[in-house]
């Protein structure tokens, strides 16, 4: 089972997007590496920001794209479809640094091919709500089966649609 400070960045957008998701990436059953649009979404992360060291591995726990010397943390995403899981995962980074000594931390998620990008902060209410998610996410990866289906318009794009739908 995880615990709370073995959480990825991955887990908690997971979890934002679909706690089944989240079930079946932690019970090692990964269906990513064969979806088109992880693949365009890893091509576009490979390809962008190529002057950036990338791929921060912390704690080998949390993955972040990129930092700059400003202590700014960098999320490239493809699109805004799950943009809200976007920000609490960099959201999250940004927790999880500063639990680890790394003070005034700011996040960035980039969108390459929107050529847009948003500015993330942290407040103490995103703390404590980051508190309870890491919570109910180590009780949702202690459940003996995945959480029920969720029907939502992005099921059709998601790397698990097969195993909750066919």
């Amino acid at each position: 089972m995880y615990r709370a400070s073995k959480i990825s960045g991955t887990m908690l957008n997971y979890y934002l997007v679909c706690k089944r998701k989240l079930w079946y990436y932690c019970h090692q059953i990964q269906m990513e590496k064969e979806n088109e649009n992880v693949q365009i979404g890893k091509i576009i992360d490979e390809t962008t920001y190529a002057r950036e060291k990338k791929q921060i591995l912390i704690n080998d726990t949390i993955s972040i794209d990129f930092m700059d010397k400003y202590n700014i943390i960098h999320e490239v995403k493809k699109s805004k479809s799950i943009e809200e899981a976007g920000f609490w995962q960099v959201k999250y980074y940004i927790y999880y640094l500063k639990k680890h000594g790394v003070e005034n931390a700011k996040g960035i998620i980039d969108y390459p091919k929107l050529r847009q990008r948003k500015t993330v902060e942290l407040t103490e209410q995103d703390e404590e709500a980051l508190d309870e998610i890491l919570k109910d996410i180590d009780s949702i990866i202690a459940q003996s089966k995945p959480p029920e289906v969720i029907n939502k318009t992005i099921c059709k794009k998601c790397a698990y649609y097969e195993l909750c739908y066919i």
